[in-house]
């Protein structure tokens, strides 16, 4: 295996139109040293329209207008490209495949028929792409990524299976071998018995470390519309500071909280081969961007801030008030488990046991009904949870003082807060 690999990943905002699929293509050119694996996601919004495609389909309602809308966007930008009929004929085939499994009927799982619909948005922006750099006299070579990350049948948050993933691995090598480029698509995968999976949203991330953990890459860059990697993000605050380098294990901790540069996944498979992750600007690709590794020297250096909005906080108290112990937590965690529920805070005192969650009105619902019969539930939504990594009081006071504050949690190096 060659070892100068490199694996790159362009989310949707960097092929949402012509000019961004162009500079794509210029990345590409300019800043390939090797064999290349390029991680795409599905072009600008398109994951948000299939999901509403999804749930018309579902519920029995029209969407023709909606899915000629998703066509006219994509072939918008194909003829801005000045695409050509081969260079479209893959994505044709990718869209024919849509229709004709839209016109089968749902199969009553929601979650296994999002992801059988959802995942055509990667799909065809990398036909486009492949299409496009084909076109411009960049060989590269399509792959349905599928054929490669094997996971279980958790849909739409699904768990590779590494072992059965890495067995299939001889569907790229050759490619990598031969100094090429392999064009994949982010966020999905395939389960034993066929059905495509989801890896979570965001989940193209994750996909670029998968492979480079497969394949033994040098390094994974993320190419993002930021100039690297910020301790806020900048719809929430003005001046944000670029860090210029920190490590796996900080990393982990920021996307954990809800760093919305990384997926959450990403960093364990590259910190297990030591494999460097930049994140750098496309529309300054020549500046250095930000660089994630192992040395955790600068990790406390900036403060970082994460806000995570629409929360729902709800408390759970037995209804003969007698002491929260360890047969409560087992049935309320195997409740969240069971509806793949996500808890981003937690607190628990004598009578009460109080969860912080992304709003889901549909799975709270099936929560409050699971629980209601053993516990009083209470519950504030449109809330937002506030993280800060390496925080002082004086930080803390700032962004708080006009919010009144719910929970409230402290360590040495984190505080995180509750509040509206």
């Amino acid at each position: 295996m060659a070892s100068s690999l490199q694996v790159f990943k362009f989310g949707g905002a960097s092929v949402k139109d012509a000019a961004a699929v162009r500079n794509v293509a210029h990345i590409i050119r300019h800043y390939q040293t090797g064999p290349l694996i390029v991680v795409i996601s599905a072009m600008g919004k398109t994951t948000n329209a299939l999901e509403v495609i999804h749930d018309l389909r579902f519920k029995g309602a029209d969407y023709a207008s909606e899915l000629a809308e998703i066509h006219h966007f994509h072939t918008s930008i194909a003829t801005a490209l000045a695409m050509d009929s081969a260079a479209l004929a893959l994505f044709e085939q990718q869209w024919n495949t849509l229709e004709e499994l839209l016109r089968q009927a749902p199969t009553g799982h929601y979650d296994r028929d999002y992801d059988q619909i959802v995942c055509y948005g990667e799909l065809l922006s990398t036909a486009m792409v492949h299409g496009f750099l084909k076109q411009e006299g960049i060989h590269n070579t399509w792959i349905d990524v599928r054929k490669l990350i094997q996971t279980d049948d958790r849909y739409r948050d699904a768990r590779v299976e590494w072992d059965a993933s890495l067995k299939r691995k001889s569907e790229l090598a050759s490619i990598v071998q031969e100094q090429s480029i392999a064009l994949v698509q982010g966020f999905i995968g395939q389960n034993s018995a066929g059905y495509t999976t989801t890896l979570g949203r965001e989940g193209s991330d994750f996909t670029a470390a998968i492979m480079a953990f497969m394949f033994d890459a040098v390094a994974v860059t993320i190419w993002k519309d930021v100039p690297g990697m910020l301790n806020a993000d900048p719809k929430w605050f003005k001046d944000t500071v670029k860090l210029d380098s920190i490590s796996f294990r900080e990393a982990i901790e920021l996307s954990y909280y809800g760093a919305s540069v990384i997926h959450p996944k990403t960093i364990k498979p590259l910190q297990n081969k030591g494999i460097p992750l930049y994140i750098k600007s496309f529309i300054h690709p020549e500046e250095s961007g930000s660089i994630i590794q192992e040395n955790t020297a600068g990790d406390h250096l900036v403060p970082s801030y994460i806000f995570k909005g629409d929360q729902d906080l709800i408390s759970f108290m037995p209804k003969d008030f007698s002491f929260i112990v360890e047969d409560n937590l087992r049935d309320i965690f195997e409740t969240l488990s069971t509806l793949g529920i996500r808890v981003n805070l937690m607190e628990n005192s004598a009578v009460s046991f109080s969860i912080c969650i992304d709003k889901n009105d549909y799975k709270r619902g099936l929560l409050f009904e699971a629980m209601r019969e053993r516990y009083a539930i209470r519950y504030n939504e449109g809330l937002t949870l506030i993280t800060v990594r390496h925080w002082n009081e004086h930080i803390l006071h700032e962004l708080t003082a006009q919010r009144e504050i719910l929970l409230e949690q402290k360590s040495r190096q984190t505080a995180r807060m509750v509040v509206r």
